[in-house]
C-alpha cells in the first residue's frame, strides 16, 4: 500500500505566520524510524512534509486511484503549525481530500486537545478527575481555589507550561504566564499527590490496553513530568506498574471509557494520577500518542508484545481495517502480531534504495550539473566518469569508444561476454547550452534540472538498482550490459552502428528516459527523419517572381504538413524555417529544417521519396531546392515481446504499489535501433516532464520507485530460464 507519512518539518511553509505557534514536533529520526518500519512491513513510502503544499505533494505521490488500483493512506504525525486546534488540521484536509488516514478524527482530536472538554465529557461518563478552574486573566476572582495547584495551558500537549503552585500570588503569575506565553486560556487543575500511569490503547471496538505503565517519580509523591523531563531526562518507566490487577483493570476500565467517550481512533494514551489512598483521577487523553522510542506508548506495547516495527505496522493495519473491512484493499497477508523474520526480497530491496535518498539524490545533483551539452565533450565525459566510478565499485568493467565530433561512447558489463540478460541503454549528452542550462534545484516534491528528466534520473536510477542488487546480492547471478551513447542530440548518426550490434546481443533491452506524469513506461516510440531544405530564386527577374517562388515554396510546404495523419502515425512538421524576400532587390531565398515522425518504414520510404520530388519542372524555371537528409530512427513498434515485458512490469508495480501505464512516445531514441523483435521496454527513469525549452522536473518520490521498480524487474527477467 501507498503510505504518506506526514509531519511537521518546515514552519515557515504557511502564507502568513499567524495565531498560536505549535511548540510540538517529531524529532526526524523518529519519523524515519516509522517510515522504516512501514517499509519493512512491504509499503510504499513517502514522507511528506505537512505545510501549505501537502495536497500538492500527495497528488504527486498518491494521485486519483484508477480502477483496480490500491488505494493509499496517510500516516498522520502533523501536530500542525498554528492556530487553534492544530491537531485537526491535517486530519480535515484529509477528510475533504477523499484521503484515509491513521488517527482520530478531526472531532475527535478537538475533544481531546481542549482538555476542559475533555474533563468535562470525563465527568459527564462517571470517569473521576480533579477539580478544576478555568481563567482568562490573572486578575480574576481567584478565592474559591484550593491549593496546590497545577496549571497548565488548555489547549497544549506534552506537559508545556506545567507549574505546581500553592498560593495566591504564585497562582496569579503562573497564570499570567500561560496566557501571555500561548496564547490561551489557563486550566487550574487539584493537584493529586502521589503516583502517576498511563495506558496506551490500540485499535477500535474494542481498543486493546497494553499493560498499565508507572512514570517512576522515586518515591516524591509531589513530583511531576515536565517537558524538560521528556526532552533531556525522561524519567524510568516500570512496566507492567507494580500494582494490583484490581487496580490495574479499574484503570483500564476508565481509560476505554474515556477513548469512547471522545470518540477516538487507532490509538490514543491517558495520563493518570493515584493519591495516596489509590483514589484514581484520569488527567487528559493523548489523541496524538507520541511514538518515539523512549516514550511511555512505545514502552508499554513492548511489554504487550509489539517490537517497534510490528507496533507501527499494526497501528496501520487497525486503521485499514476501520476502512476497508471486507476489501482487497487490506493486505491479506498483514501478520497482526509481527512480521516476518526474514524480510521479503522485495521489501528489502526497497528498504535499501529508501535508505540512501540523501546518497542517491548527491550523485543525482552531481551529474545534473555537469555541462553534458554535446558539443562540450569533456563535460560529457566527466559524466561518463562519475558513473564508472559507481558502477567500478559494483564490479562493472568498461569500454570506451572514442570520438571526436561529441564524447566518448561507454559501455559497461558485470560478466566479461559478449551476450546478455539486459541491456540498459541511456545517453550521455543533450542539447542545451551552457547559457540556458537549468541547475540542480530541490524542493519539496520535485527536482529540477537540465536533463533531470531527459536522461540523468534513469542514470540515477540504474546506479541505485544495481547497487541494490549488489546489497541483496543477486547482482552477480546475472548478466547486465550497458551502453551510454553521445550523440542522442545528433539523432544516433555515430553511434547507429554500435546500438545495433549490442542490442542483437541481448534478451531484453530496457531505455532509461524518464516516465511520464501518469506513472507510463513507452512500449512503443515514433520513427525520426529530418531534412534540411535551401530554396533560392533561380536567377534575379522581376518583382512578380519573387512573389512566384515565396508561393512556391509555401504550396511545397502545405503539401509536406499535409500529409500528416496522426490516426497512422505520421506528423510532419517545419521545426525551424528562415524566409527572406525583397520585391525591390528581387530576391528570395529560405532555410527550412523539417521534422517528421512515423510509425511505418514502407510508409516512409513513400514520403521520402515524395519529399525529395516535390519541385516540377514548372517550379524550376523559378526556384532552386535542394532538400538533404532523410530517415534518421525507424520507429520502435509495439510486439508481442514487448507486451509481455510489459506485463511483467507491469505486476512488479502491483507488487509495489507504483502506477505502470503503457504510453506511445512521439519522439524517437536510441532503442529505436534494436531488432523490431526484440523484448524492450523504454521510459524507465523517474517520472517527470519538460515545462518549456531546456526546463524539466521529476517527482522526487519516483526516484526511489523507478529504483526498486528497475531492481525487481532486472531480477524478474535477468533470472528467467532460457
Amino acid at each position: 500500500m501507498k503510505i504518506a507519512i506526514i509531519h511537521n518539518k518546515d514552519r515557515t511553509g504557511v502564507i502568513n505566520k499567524f495565531g498560536m505557534q505549535n511548540k510540538e514536533k517529531y524529532n526526524p529520526k523518529t519519523v524515519r524510524l516509522v517510515a522504516e518500519a512501514l517499509e519493512q512491513g512491504g509499503h510504499n513510502v513517502a514522507v511528506i512534509d505537512g505545510n501549505m503544499d501537502v495536497i500538492e505533494q500527495l497528488q504527486d505521490f498518491m494521485p486519483r486511484v484508477m480502477e483496480g488500483e490500491r488505494m493509499g493512506m496517510v500516516f498522520n504525525m502533523a501536530y500542525g503549525i498554528q492556530g487553534e486546534s492544530r491537531y485537526t488540521h491535517l486530519p480535515a484536509m484529509m477528510e475533504m481530500l477523499g484521503i484515509p488516514y491513521v488517527g482520530s478524527t478531526p472531532s475527535g482530536h478537538a475533544l481531546a486537545l481542549d482538555k476542559v472538554i475533555t474533563k468535562v465529557l470525563m465527568q459527564k461518563s462517571g470517569i473521576p478527575t480533579p477539580g478544576f478552574w478555568v481563567f482568562s486573566k490573572a486578575d480574576e476572582d481567584m478565592a474559591s481555589v484550593e491549593y496546590p495547584v497545577i496549571v497548565k495551558p488548555k489547549l497544549e500537549a506534552v506537559s508545556y507550561g506545567l507549574r505546581i503552585v500553592d498560593n495566591e500570588t504564585d497562582l496569579r503569575d503562573a497564570v499570567k504566564f500561560i496566557i501571555e506565553e500561548f496564547k490561551q486560556q489557563a486550566l487550574v487543575e487539584q493537584f493529586i499527590r502521589g503516583r502517576e500511569f498511563c495506558v496506551g490503547l490500540l485499535g477500535n471496538n474494542p481498543p486493546e490496553a497494553f499493560p498499565v505503565l508507572e512514570i517512576d517519580l522515586e518515591g516524591d509523591p509531589d513530583a511531576i513530568q515536565s517537558v524538560e523531563d521528556k526532552k533531556k531526562k525522561p524519567r524510568e518507566k516500570i512496566c507492567p506498574a507494580p500494582i494490583s490487577k484490581e487496580l490495574a483493570d479499574k484503570m483500564v476500565g476508565y481509560t476505554i471509557q474515556a477513548f469512547n467517550a471522545l470518540q477516538l481512533r487507532d490509538f490514543s494514551r491517558v495520563d493518570i494520577r493515584m493519591d495516596e489512598n489509590e483514589n484514581l483521577y484520569l488527567l487528559e487523553i493523548n489523541s496524538m500518542a507520541s511514538l518515539g522510542r523512549t516514550g511511555a506508548y512505545v514502552n508499554a506495547a513492548a511489554v504487550a508484545g509489539y517490537d517497534y516495527n510490528t507496533l507501527i505496522n499494526r497501528i496501520l493495519d487497525v486503521a485499514a481495517v476501520r476502512y476497508f473491512a471486507g476489501s482487497t484493499l487490506v493486505d491479506k497477508e498483514a501478520d497482526i502480531k509481527g512480521l516476518s523474520p526474514k524480510l521479503p526480497l522485495p521489501t528489502r530491496i526497497r528498504t535499501y534504495i529508501s535508505s540512501r535518498k540523501d546518497s542517491i539524490e548527491k550523485t543525482l545533483k552531481e551529474m545534473v550539473n555537469t555541462n553534458t551539452y554535446v558539443r562540450n565533450v569533456d563535460g560529457v565525459n566527466h559524466l561518463a566518469s562519475i558513473i564508472k566510478r559507481d558502477l567500478s565499485a559494483l564490479g562493472f568493467e568498461h569500454q570506451v569508444y572514442s570520438q571526436i565530433e561529441v564524447g566518448n561512447i561507454l559501455f559497461l558489463n558485470n560478466c566479461g561476454g559478449k551476450n546478455y540478460d539486459i541491456l540498459l541503454l541511456c545517453h550521455l549528452d543533450n542539447s542545451t547550452t551552457l547559457a540556458k542550462r537549468e541547475f540542480f534545484k530541490a524542493t519539496e516534491q520535485r527536482i529540477y534540472g537540465t536533463g533531470v528528466w531527459e536522461n540523468i534520473g534513469g542514470l540515477a536510477v540504474m546506479i541505485t538498482a544495481l547497487q541494490a542488487l549488489r546489497f541483496v546480492r543477486m547482482l552477480r547471478k546475472m548478466k547486465i550490459g550497458i551502453l551510454l551513447t553521445t550523440d542522442d542530440t545528433l539523432q544516433g548518426k555515430i553511434s547507429q552502428n554500435l546500438v545495433q550490434n549490442k542490442t542483437r546481443a541481448a534478451k531484453h533491452i530496457i531505455g532509461l528516459k524518464g516516465g511520464g506524469l501518469e506513472g507510463t513506461v513507452v512500449s512503443s516510440r515514433s520513427g525520426a527523419a529530418v531534412y534540411s531544405c535551401s530554396m533560392s530564386m533561380k536567377e534575379k527577374g522581376h518583382a512578380e517572381d519573387v512573389s512566384r517562388a515565396v508561393n512556391i515554396l509555401t504550396r511545397i510546404l502545405s503539401n509536406w504538413t499535409g500529409m500528416t495523419d496522426e490516426a497512422k502515425g505520421l506528423v510532419v512538421v517545419p521545426t525551424e524555417m528562415n524566409l527572406q524576400s525583397n520585391i525591390m532587390g528581387h530576391f528570395a531565398n529560405a532555410d527550412i529544417l523539417l521534422s517528421i515522425r512515423f510509425s511505418d518504414m514502407d510508409q516512409m520510404n513513400g514520403i521520402d521519396k515524395k519529399i525529395k520530388s516535390s519541385v516540377t519542372a514548372k517550379d524550376r524555371r523559378i526556384i532552386r531546392l535542394q532538400i538533404d537528409g532523410g530517415i534518421r530512427r525507424p520507429p520502435m513498434n509495439k510486439n508481442e515481446a514487448i507486451s509481455g515485458l510489459y506485463e511483467t512490469i507491469r505486476e512488479i508495480g502491483q507488487t509495489l504499489d507504483v502506477r505502470i501505464v503503457e504510453a506511445h512516445r512521439w519522439s524517437s531514441a536510441d532503442i529505436c535501433f534494436a531488432d523490431p523483435d526484440t523484448s524492450m521496454i523504454d521510459g524507465m527513469g523517474p517520472i517527470g516532464t519538460k515545462i518549456k525549452g531546456s526546463e524539466e522536473y521529476i517527482l522526487r518520490h519516483s526516484l526511489l520507485e523507478r529504483s526498486a521498480l528497475l531492481a525487481l524487474t532486472l531480477l524478474e527477467i535477468g533470472l528467467e530460464k532460457n
